[in-house]
């Protein structure tokens, strides 16, 4: 159960980590990675997911 929570948690971080990251991207830098800022999410969810 431990292992769980300690995955659930880091996976957590990571999204955080990935979303803050690319939200202080400007429109152009997410143009140029070829992602929306509705995407952010999204793109954030299939790094940590892998």
């Amino acid at each position: 159960m431990f292992t769980t929570l300690a995955r659930k948690y880091r996976n957590w971080r990571a999204y955080s980590s990935t979303v803050t990251e690319l939200s202080r991207l400007t429109p152009r830098e997410l143009d140029d990675l070829g992602i929306s800022r509705g995407e952010i999410p999204a793109v954030a969810r299939r790094a940590v997911i892998g």
